[in-house]
């Protein structure tokens, strides 16, 4: 049983990742935002749970009760749309989080190991095809700089401190839980009989979509399967197929026909005009991952069918 840590617990991907280590007999403790009494944060797998700032004094309260030798530092903004309406806080959230962890780890647990988690915003626009982990884009939101300054934190202690880290960037993930975003946005507007749909940009962005419980299993391998991932600074979390933005909101109808007595055809339309910070194409090159013996299992259609269960029937319970 392993000792872990993790930034950003109470997030949607944090808890996910917690409910995963915790259900493999690790030890989990969560630092972040959120109010979680203690049966809540124990539901999630988080048996020592903190609400506030990463910041030394709350990282070195949770270190004296169970000292990490693992931590996902998943803290920090979490979406374009916020960054750009808020470009100050995205930047506290993200970097100034980054700085404090990393100092605490500097000088209280240099042996531990880092997975700081990322996003594929760093690469920017203008990329098509599969990106590798080597391409060097140009983040295209205060939301992606803000991501590359933290990875180039992170390499910083590296270089300086010796610090044991790997990078890990997710493209778009989704799944039960996520409150926001295209999938939600949706499945709002249909419950609300909001028809037509009109969604930003032209419906032929691609994205790589990455469902949340293979997303943690690929954190957990990256954190366990150390000799291999020591190998890669950076590892694309990315199933490695783009799918148009039209085409999941289709398929997310079709799905919630299934299960309703109206027919919801032709309701998507697009306003032609992407929205700020939106990149066309995000799609990962996974060959590094998959060298590790890494394969996803939930299919997208399978994905976008247990959401619109999952919406179903927590809004209407």
């Amino acid at each position: 049983m392993a000792k872990i840590l993790i930034t950003g617990a109470h997030g949607f991907i944090g808890r996910h990742l917690a409910k995963r280590l915790a259900g493999q007999g690790h030890h989990v403790s969560g630092l972040g935002h959120g109010v979680w009494n203690k049966e809540e944060a124990c539901r999630w797998g988080v048996v020592d749970w903190i609400n506030g700032d990463v910041q030394s004094a709350n990282l070195r309260e949770l270190q004296a009760r169970h000292e990490p030798e693992f931590v996902f530092h998943l803290a920090g903004g979490s979406s374009v749309g916020a960054a750009i309406a808020n470009p100050r806080e995205d930047f506290m959230r993200t970097v100034k989080s980054t700085v404090e962890l990393l100092d605490w780890i500097r000088l209280d647990l240099p042996k531990v190991r880092l997975i700081a988690v990322s996003s594929a915003a760093i690469y920017g626009n203008g990329i098509s095809g599969l990106i590798s982990e080597s391409t060097k884009g140009v983040p295209y939101s205060p939301y992606g700089y803000h991501k590359s300054i933290m990875e180039s934190l992170c390499h910083s202690y590296a270089d300086s401190f010796g610090l044991d880290y790997t990078i890990a960037r997710l493209f778009s993930v989704y799944g039960s839980g996520l409150k926001k975003q295209l999938l939600w946005d949706i499945c709002i507007r249909l419950a609300a009989d909001n028809l037509p749909i009109l969604l930003d940009g032209t419906g032929n962005e691609v994205r790589d979509w990455t469902h949340i419980n293979d997303v943690v299993v690929a954190l957990e391998q990256i954190a366990f399967d150390w000799d291999q991932v020591m190998l890669h600074q950076t590892i694309n979390v990315g199933t490695g197929v783009g799918t148009p933005v039209k085409n999941i909101a289709h398929t997310l109808i079709q799905s919630w026909e299934e299960i309703s007595a109206n027919s919801n055809q032709n309701t998507i339309d697009f306003t032609g005009i992407s929205r700020k910070g939106d990149p066309f194409s995000l799609v990962a090159d996974p060959t590094i991952l998959s060298s590790m013996g890494f394969t996803w299992q939930v299919s997208l259609d399978e994905g976008i069918k247990s959401f619109v269960d999952w919406f179903r029937f927590s809004t209407n319970s």
